[in-house]
């Protein structure tokens, strides 16, 4: 009789572990002047944890100094050199080798949809940014009073951003999107033109973009209405910079350059407005990733 309870516990144990295992991990990027370990994320991965008991979540690093970390994210190496370390990155986690949902906060969601569109391998099936600048920024955002470093590389940018210097150094100037310098925008050949796939040349789009943006289960969009550091703020969901052109108006969308026409035909784009200024997410958070993170990897 004992024997068979010892059994039958370790059978539930057993079946409860595999449950736990079936957990779709979840990758999330942080924006420009954090940190992947700053006690925000910590914070976010926490509740996250306490919502999908069991998940493995991992915070994307370019350093793993702290100090190091956040000023990649301002300046010091090209978006397309951190995308190849980060591609590497999570394909060296043993956890997320049958695939994951992501989060991309401010610039980290377009930096995720770069990976989706270039890399995923492995794939990604839920994408969430939050705030993040698709059809890139026609001004930089602000910088704290106290941040000397952001000040220095916001100024530099704005004076000279399309220069072979701020494409190679600066982050923000790498998707800085002058409606009036499209051309020079263009043939910058930094990270923004070639994850939408504007090009000079339409012979020279990367028709792997599209298809690995459409095989996404599901993009979400989220736009905060009261955001003045992304300028302008529908960037996020995204128009045309300057213009406001709708997404399904604009020529990006119509010839599917890069798979959102057919992303969004098959029921997959969701757009949601949050209340609020830049990353100021209060609860708006919750239910999305109640709804679209921590699923079962078997239905992938």
């Amino acid at each position: 009789m004992l024997s068979s309870i010892v059994l039958f516990a370790g059978l539930v144990n057993l079946v409860s572990s595999a449950a736990v295992n079936d957990i779709r991990p979840l990758v999330i990027w942080h924006g420009m002047g954090d940190t992947y370990a700053s006690p925000g994320m910590d914070r976010f991965q926490s509740e996250v944890k306490e919502m999908h008991p069991g998940i493995f979540v991992h915070s994307i690093f370019i350093d793993e100094d702290a100090d190091a970390d956040q000023r990649a994210g301002f300046v010091v190496r090209q978006c397309n050199q951190q995308m190849v370390q980060v591609a590497q990155q999570l394909a060296d986690i043993p956890e997320l080798s049958r695939g994951f949902d992501a989060i991309g906060f401010s610039q980290g969601g377009q930096f995720l949809r770069g990976y989706v569109e270039r890399n995923n391998s492995p794939p990604v099936h839920n994408l969430i940014t939050f705030g993040s600048q698709h059809m890139g920024v026609s001004d930089l955002p602000a910088c704290n009073s106290w941040d000397l470093l952001c000040q220095v590389a916001r100024r530099a940018a704005n004076r000279g951003v399309y220069s072979e210097w701020a494409q190679e150094n600066l982050v923000q100037a790498q998707y800085f999107r002058d409606p009036q310098r499209l051309s020079q925008y263009i043939s910058s050949g930094s990270f923004l033109p070639d994850i939408n796939n504007e090009v000079l040349l339409p012979s020279s789009r990367n028709s792997s973009y599209a298809d690995n943006l459409a095989s996404l289960n599901k993009l979400v969009l989220v736009l905060f209405l009261q955001d003045k550091t992304v300028v302008p703020k529908e960037s996020a969901c995204p128009p045309n910079a300057k213009d406001i052109i709708p997404m399904r108006l604009q020529t990006l969308y119509k010839e599917d350059w890069i798979g959102l026409r057919q992303l969004d035909e098959s029921g997959g784009i969701e757009f949601v407005a949050c209340q609020g200024e830049h990353m100021r997410i209060g609860d708006c958070w919750k239910d999305l990733v109640v709804e679209w993170v921590g699923g079962s990897l078997s239905a992938n």
